[in-house]
């Protein structure tokens, strides 16, 4: 097996992993879907949501830092801050339906939080062409 099989094997690997672990995540949805309470009370929930917001403003201030130093690394935490954008979006919507709440979730989700992610995820594909590849070894 020469040098130039083993990324091709390991991109194999990395996609079978990837499909196996999003059947086992399938699974798992039903499960939860089908035994999970629809309503149940929780401890820590300041402890969550803070942590939450905190890992987000992390993301977002890693996005500002390695954008303003014009760092490649910036797509990565773009995309983890999109993510983390829609994720709160759902958690803040899902959560408060049923509640008063749920106008200013909705509200925040849909004029903020959704079009910031669209908004990261629309310049990091814009980026993408001008994020300088490092060579590969042998090349």
């Amino acid at each position: 097996m020469s040098a130039t099989d083993a990324p091709e094997r390991h991109r194999r690997h990395t996609l079978e992993l990837l499909t196996l672990c999003a059947v086992g995540l399938v699974l798992w949805t039903v499960l939860l879907a089908l035994t999970l309470p629809s309503d149940y009370h929780v401890h820590q929930w300041r402890t969550t949501w803070v942590g939450f917001d905190a890992l987000l403003v992390a993301a977002m201030a890693s996005t500002a830092y390695l954008g303003w130093r014009k760092h490649r690394s910036v797509v990565i935490t773009a995309l983890a801050t999109a993510a983390l954008l829609i994720c709160d979006a759902w958690f803040d919507v899902s959560l408060a339906i049923g509640t008063p709440d749920i106008w200013i979730s909705a509200v925040l989700a849909v004029l903020v939080e959704v079009p910031m992610a669209a908004f990261l995820i629309h310049r990091v594909y814009a980026l993408l062409p001008a994020v300088p590849a490092r060579p590969r070894p042998g090349r």
